[in-house]
């Protein structure tokens, strides 16, 4: 299995991007992913900013809740994540990751050791 990240960028406060997860090798009928962040400077937060499945449950952090969502094509076997309403707050390196198959529970999708791949990561900076 093998995760390719794209999407990420330079965008306003206030703006929007949308990040593409292109999987393969995966099998897209079950399976969950996550997006994480490293902040600048930070280390990377192994809490998930927002998770969803096969089961078509999902889970955002409240930093996130509202703003961004999930969602994914079948044919193109992509997940994408939508980030509306960016602040400074949320620059970052993104990551996806993925667990195959499913465990089952949104419970084991929230820490980046859940996982069982993860991608190289893209920079979006959100400027004030």
């Amino acid at each position: 299995v093998q995760l390719v990240e794209s999407g990420g960028g330079n965008v306003q406060n206030g703006g929007s991007l949308r990040l593409s997860c292109a999987t393969s090798g995966l099998n897209f009928d079950d399976f969950g992913i996550g997006w994480f962040r490293q902040a600048p400077g930070k280390k990377r937060d192994d809490d998930v900013l927002c998770a969803s499945n096969t089961d078509n449950t999902s889970y955002y952090a409240d930093s996130v809740k509202g703003r961004f969502s999930i969602s994914s094509d079948y044919a193109k076997k992509t997940v994408y994540l939508q980030m509306n309403n960016l602040t400074p707050e949320d620059s970052g390196v993104y990551y996806c990751a993925v667990q195959f198959p499913y465990s089952g529970s949104v419970n084991y999708l929230l820490r980046w050791g859940h996982y069982d791949r993860w991608s190289q990561g893209t920079q979006v900076t959100v400027s004030s």
